[in-house]
């Protein structure tokens, strides 16, 4: 509210206005400076990266949901009164796309890159870490997303699913073929599948590595289903995008009629996965009840796509990225960002400052801002004596996942409610 003035002071005032070129720039309003205290705060730009358009795993939903929560959180007069600025980036699968968008982050004053995928740690969180910049809700994929300082992951990651697997697999499965890419991330995957196995049998799983980006996989489509066998047998693989193709050739096998088992079918060989290899738009384009997939068990990080904790992301998406056909709310990557940009908006608010940093969001997290995200997860906090502590991902600190499985071609909950798995992966090798 403005301050009336007498008339002897209001003359000098305009005098000095009108006397002084720039002054009548400098006055706004109510007599308040752009920038002062009172008026706008600074903008806050952030990166959201994934590959998209590779010839292996792809998320472009994630960029497009940032860009849907941008134009929510603007619309509603941005965050704390910082207005949220986006900035994308194509990391193309590759070390070198990872580092490229990385110092673009750096470039841009970015305050942090949030809800991103890559599985190319070392080649981007060495430019975010020389620059202070925390990586906030990645997709979980990497391993330096667990053990760098400046990471704050919101799931458990590829170990806490595939843990998390072989205890949901432990209580149906007599014998287990894990199909998985032949690389350093998917070598660590047998120990950790194993890891939950181990608490309901002493049988480890078959290990049966495979070429990442195959057009088919009829070889290891066979290797898997002759060792699991007929007797209770489970055949998991967890490819990516390519999940979808491997499961196709098994289909096709001599013999192999149409996929898993499933009430009309109880002792055919079950087929499994995990969330970001299966999910709900890959069995919905598969054929939905008709999908290879129907009757298959699949661990997530989250609740099902159903349930009413993601009703607020669902309204975002179907108001401000409706035309979209990216942003699925049924996808983990999609969901992955929801939570990572439901961090970065409740931290900022806890700052409660007109500058936001990257160093002032690492200091809160470190220092043990709480996050509540609606039911989606636990309550986030990255103190040190939240960390789970594991060898090789030190910095989980959601190690809860949900058991679910595929009926009448929808992801459902399997068990409600979600599992506790980091004694199980702190129990691995």
């Amino acid at each position: 509210m403005c301050m009336h003035m007498t008339g002897r002071r209001l003359t000098h005032l305009l005098a000095y206005v009108t006397t002084a070129a720039t002054g009548a720039s400098l006055l706004t309003g109510c007599g308040v400076l752009p920038g002062a205290t009172g008026g706008s705060r600074e903008p806050v730009t952030v990166m959201t990266w994934a590959p998209d358009q590779t010839r292996a795993t792809n998320m472009p939903g994630m960029p497009a949901m940032a860009q849907a929560y941008a134009r929510w959180v603007n619309s509603q007069g941005g965050i704390d009164g910082h207005e949220l600025r986006v900035l994308t980036c194509n990391e193309h699968n590759s070390s070198a796309g990872a580092a490229a968008c990385a110092r673009r982050a750096v470039h841009e004053k970015a305050v942090a890159v949030v809800g991103s995928y890559s599985q190319n740690g070392r080649a981007f969180m060495a430019p975010l870490e020389a620059a202070g910049i925390p990586y906030i809700g990645g997709y979980g994929i990497s391993e330096d997303e667990f053990t760098s300082q400046l990471s704050y992951p919101v799931n458990g990651g590829q170990a806490s699913l595939i843990a998390g697997h072989g205890m949901q697999l432990a209580e149906s499965c007599r014998t287990v073929s894990l199909v998985r890419p032949d690389t350093l991330a998917g070598d660590k995957l047998p120990e950790l599948l194993n890891s939950g196995l181990r608490k309901a049998s002493q049988r480890n799983a078959v290990d049966i590595p495979a070429v990442e980006d195959a057009a088919e996989y009829t070889a290891q489509a066979g290797q898997a289903r002759d060792k699991a066998g007929d007797e209770d047998g489970c055949v998991t693989a967890v490819l990516g995008e390519r999940t979808q193709t491997f499961f196709d050739s098994f289909r096709r096998l001599p013999d192999g009629e149409s996929g898993g088992a499933t009430d009309d079918k109880p002792d055919a060989v079950r087929i499994s996965s995990v969330l970001g290899s299966v999910g709900q738009p890959v069995i919905d384009r598969t054929g939905g009840a008709r999908s290879p997939f129907e009757g298959a068990f699949v661990t997530g990080w989250y609740p099902e796509a159903g349930d009413k904790s993601w009703a607020p992301m669902r309204k975002v998406i179907q108001e401000h990225a409706f035309a979209d056909n990216r942003v699925d709310p049924a996808d983990a990557g999609v969901q992955t960002t929801w939570i990572a940009y439901t961090v970065l908006k409740e931290v900022i608010e806890t700052l409660d400052e007109d500058k936001i940093t990257a160093t002032k969001i690492a200091h809160a997290l470190d220092r043990g801002a709480q996050i509540d995200t609606g039911g989606l997860t636990p309550a986030l906090r990255w103190k040190y004596e939240d960390l789970l502590g594991a060898p090789g991902f030190p910095r989980i600190v959601n190690h809860e996942v949900t058991f679910q499985v595929v009926r009448q071609g929808r992801l459902v909950a399997q068990k409600p409610g979600f599992v506790d798995v980091g004694e199980t992966v702190l129990s691995a090798p």
